[in-house]
């Protein structure tokens, strides 16, 4: 699958999926929900304000009539519903509606119902930009701020987890980093070394982790061959691996602002796909990654 596009195809041919959408009451949300289900994708249970949510359905436009609803105006029980839902085997994912990100997170990881297991939760976003030839994975620019060295292997799993669901056979994560030479007062490149070497040892044969890599050199051959860097994946990464949040989030927002990009994101590490979308995402974002979530699951 090389577009998202063929990951909303790939969502139809698949057995329609159950999607448990935790505060429902959200507009947004709402309408990607109802075209996702009217593509045959998912099958939602509206887990909130119920009245609220046939509310915004009257409002604009939208027949939500045939889905299964469960009412709560408590924002922690409609995150405890919609995870329970999941973990019971009631439901193959869990989206987020009106509610904070920490309210449902806190559910997912709950000891007794939740959705935890031993991988690190992390945040995969995949963009298809007009000016590269292939899916390109930035993580983790939506959850974890610093992450150790560890923490790092863990969201690279998770990553080549989602491309593994997409049927990769070969990904290539590039570690980024402000240059391509180890520096001792730059700390990216050390973690990015250390992380490569770690990686060998895995001798996992469908994945080449690369590091550290300037951006250039992650995404463009060109550049390798201008600065005479030997790479085996500069212009066919996969997965940019970010040191921080800040690096993901500042690439990801100027992919989608700057450069047209249209993106889809999932958190990976759970049990089961959790689809955490920006209020600022538009609907076409929001069914992306409810595709995504459901290809996944």
């Amino acid at each position: 699958m090389n577009s998202l596009k063929d990951i909303v195809e790939e969502s139809q041919r698949q057995k329609t999926k159950i999607l448990a959408v935790a505060a429902s009451e959200d507009k947004e949300v709402l309408k990607s929900v109802v075209t996702a289900a009217e593509l045959n994708i998912i099958q939602p249970i509206l887990i909130g304000d119920i009245f609220e949510t046939k509310r915004i359905a009257v409002e604009i436009g939208l027949n939500i009539e045939g889905y299964e609803k469960v009412n709560t105006k408590d924002l922690k029980e409609s995150a405890k519903i919609a995870v329970k839902l999941v973990s019971e085997g009631k439901a193959d994912f869990v989206m987020k509606g009106l509610i904070d990100t920490s309210i449902l997170l806190k559910e997912v990881l709950n000891k007794d119902y939740g959705l935890r297991t031993d991988s690190l939760l992390s945040h995969v976003m995949f963009y298809e930009i007009p000016t590269y030839h292939k899916l390109l994975v930035i993580t983790d620019g939506g959850m974890n701020i610093t992450p150790s060295i560890n923490e790092k292997v863990s969201i690279i799993e998770n990553a080549v987890q989602a491309f593994d669901n997409l049927g990769y056979k070969k990904i290539n994560v590039a570690c980024l980093a402000a240059k391509e030479k180890v520096n001792p007062k730059m700390s990216a490149t050390i973690d990015a070394e250390e992380i490569k070497k770690m990686w060998e040892k895995k001798n996992i044969q469908n994945v080449i982790v690369e590091g550290p890599l300037a951006l250039d050199l992650a995404v463009s051959k060109e550049s390798a061959k201008i600065k005479g860097f030997n790479s085996s994946i500069a212009g066919e990464t996969d997965v940019l691996l970010v040191p921080n949040i800040e690096m993901g989030n500042g690439i990801g927002k100027s992919l989608t602002y700057f450069a047209n990009a249209k993106s889809a994101g999932v958190i990976m590490g759970a049990k089961a796909p959790i689809i955490l979308v920006s209020r600022a995402d538009d609907q076409q974002t929001k069914l992306n990654s409810i595709a995504l979530g459901s290809v996944i699951a």
